[in-house]
């Protein structure tokens, strides 16, 4: 999910399934290079890949996205914290340096 290519087949995947052709046309990529970051979408259970007669065909797995999801929305929260308590200590900070300005000043 990290990758902007992978993300943006995701995006385009949660319109609807896609050939491989399909993703591979709006990227400046080799095939090969398409196929590997469908393959890491797959293995990653991110993506179904099917064969419909010759060509292959990726769907979206919504419920892994959900499960990303959720850990995500856990992770702001622990994030969202930390950083309101990092910017209490900066303000603290902030505040005993006015104060050694006006002493030393």
């Amino acid at each position: 999910m990290s990758d902007p290519t992978r993300r943006a087949m995701i995006e385009r995947l949660s319109r609807g399934p896609a050939s491989v052709h399909g993703l591979t046309e709006p990227f400046a990529l080799s095939q090969q290079m398409i196929s590997k970051h469908i393959a890491y979408l797959v293995r990653a259970r991110i993506v179904i890949k099917t064969k419909r007669g010759r060509e292959s065909v990726c769907t979206l797995r919504p419920e892994a996205i959900k499960t990303v999801s959720d850990w995500a929305i856990s992770y702001r929260r622990f994030w969202e914290e930390s950083f309101d308590k990092l910017e209490a200590v900066v303000n603290q900070m902030k505040k005993e340096e006015v104060r050694d300005d006006k002493k030393h000043g």
